[in-house]
């Protein structure tokens, strides 16, 4: 092991942490916020004019902050992230020499209850996706977005993160930008490439229309491209309209898609990559929501289930 060197202040360790991040493991903006933001909270905890070497911080401190969170009402898995980051965080102090030991190494995760994700039947995406209007580029874009959504089961930020040269229309492939940039190919389903082309059709005529490959493929009214708050948004319009569950957000359109897949018999390693998990323990939640299903119908439908 190596042995600590001249003691690093905690605000510096963290500096070098977020540019070693970005440096060294190509991590997106959004990842090194995540982790810069779980960073500046346990500091802000140590005290606002408190910048301690960041070797001397002992797992009775980071102990403490834990419970600190648990007492402030944080859920589980917000608990979790933030240990989860100051273990990257002193793991990276190993290697670099300013700290002799990982302090956040012993402390154990708190126990995660298992939610079920939010998942509409297939009749109630059938009546969410022909809600938008067909006769304008605003309704013609919004039924474009969710089809895509449904159809290849994307996170919403990779939606808005399309580009023209992502869509293969004529093959019906698109090429996603997933977590921790990677790349995977998924397939477009026939409703889904005919509400593209209607209203990449329709776009044609924006009169700012953007151009190139890089272009956003979803735009607004002003031609730049959408954001996720915006697509949140529509979907809320559309869920009043149509009366479905106020739940429902587009992460649900994705839910639903990876569900429907397995209901209908496609292999979990199948919609492992379709949805770009990196563990398949994330996809086998699908395998609770299908088993979660089943006894629902058995419990309605045996005469002698109750």
């Amino acid at each position: 092991m190596v042995k600590a060197q001249s003691p690093v202040l905690l605000s510096t360790a963290i500096a070098r942490f977020l540019r070693y991040l970005e440096a060294e493991r190509n991590a997106s903006s959004l990842t090194i916020k995540s982790y810069r933001e779980d960073l500046e909270h346990f500091r802000q905890f140590l005290g606002t004019n408190v910048d301690p070497p960041a070797g001397e911080i002992t797992t009775p401190v980071l102990r403490g902050y834990l419970v600190a969170l648990h007492e402030a009402g944080y859920s589980p898995s917000t608990i979790a992230r933030r240990l989860a980051t100051l273990r990257s965080f002193f793991r990276f102090g190993q290697r670099e020499g300013w700290v002799e030991g990982n302090p956040a190494k012993p402390l154990r995760n708190p126990r995660r209850g298992r939610h079920l994700p939010h998942v509409l039947s297939t009749e109630e995406v059938a009546k969410l996706l022909t809600a938008p209007p067909a006769d304008s580029f605003q309704g013609l874009r919004d039924r474009a977005i969710l089809e895509t959504i449904y159809s290849a089961g994307l996170r919403i930020s990779e939606l808005v993160g399309l580009c023209d040269g992502d869509i293969d229309l004529k093959s019906g492939i698109a090429r996603i930008r997933g977590k921790g940039k990677r790349e995977r190919l998924v397939p477009l389903g026939s409703y889904a490439v005919r509400a593209l082309r209607r209203y990449l059709a329709v776009r044609k005529l924006h009169p700012k229309e953007p151009r190139g490959d890089e272009a956003p493929v979803f735009v607004n009214r002003f031609g730049r491209r959408l954001t996720t708050r915006s697509v949140a948004r529509m979907l809320e319009k559309y869920l009043r309209q149509t009366g479905l569950d106020s739940r429902t957000t587009p992460h649900s359109l994705r839910h639903s898609f990876a569900t429907h897949l397995l209901e209908r018999g496609a292999d979990i390693r199948s919609v492992q990559e379709l949805l770009g998990h990196k563990s398949l323990i994330t996809t086998q939640i699908y395998t609770h929501v299908n088993a979660a299903r089943l006894k629902e119908i058995y419990s309605r439908a045996h005469p002698r289930a109750k």
